[in-house]
């Protein structure tokens, strides 16, 4: 059997297997949403071409070699079998369109960051190490609109227009998440869902909240930004636990 056998989609091989298992990552905390919710990866040097997952597939079983092309310059992308659905087209399309500092992104429900998004103050403010990662780092967006067809992901898209700020808190919707790499996006998913449900539980005891200074704050995210090698890291050990278990994500 010849490898394109075994492979059926070679191109951008190690980018697809690096997708798929945050997929199936995703789904092992509980911050997926049925079939709904998508990633993306840019895969040209503008980042309007992209990877993603096929319409409606369920993030469990998602392979590297299920994901599709997708170029947000080109409608008939909507045209195959797989296509993305509309609020893909439209969030995901708007995004790479006009945003090519965003190479990744990762859209989801996830429980805690969406009860943030439906506070009337939806301001993660710095209570914890985690919550100081993404100090003066978040966007959040109070204009929802209904689903994120094209006019709507265009309108999302527009709002990450400071590159420091790589977190959107979509309002009476959920967050998107954008980042260089699958392994820098889905550590900041990762943070950043902790980070909410820390808050969340610390806003359910009515107790008060020991809020951390500006200045340690800000500290504290720098650091962080330049912790060596830990979103890399963090993802080879997801890799290595699904490759021990034998999961299929890497077909």
């Amino acid at each position: 059997m010849s490898v394109s056998q075994i492979r059926p989609n070679l191109d951008h091989w190690q980018e697809r297997v690096d997708l798929a298992a945050a997929f199936r990552w995703t789904v092992r905390l509980n911050m997926h949403e049925a079939v709904a919710n998508h990633f993306s990866l840019a895969i040209n040097e503008d980042g309007t071409q992209f990877l993603m997952n096929p319409n409606q597939m369920h993030f469990a079983r998602i392979k590297a070699s299920d994901l599709i092309v997708v170029d947000a310059n080109d409608p008939a992308s909507m045209d195959g079998p797989d296509a993305p659905d509309p609020t893909a087209w439209g969030l995901h399309g708007g995004l790479h369109r006009h945003c090519p500092h965003a190479r990744c992104a990762m859209h989801v429900h996830s429980p805690y960051a969406t009860a943030l998004a439906v506070l009337a103050d939806s301001r993660l403010p710095p209570v914890d190490q985690n919550a100081c990662t993404f100090f003066n780092r978040v966007v959040i967006d109070e204009n929802y609109g209904g689903l994120a067809f094209e006019d709507e992901g265009e309108r999302c898209a527009q709002l990450f227009d400071d590159p420091k700020k790589k977190v959107m808190v979509m309002g009476n919707h959920g967050v998107m998440v954008i980042g260089d790499t699958v392994a820098d996006t889905f550590n900041r998913l990762y943070y950043f869902e902790r980070a909410c449900m820390t808050y969340i539980l610390a806003l359910q005891t009515g107790q008060p909240l020991r809020m951390l200074p500006d200045e340690v704050a800000e500290k504290t995210a720098q650091e962080l930004e330049s912790y060596p090698e830990q979103d890399a890291r963090h993802l080879a050990e997801l890799k290595a636990i699904l490759d021990d278990e034998g999961s299929s994500y890497a077909g």
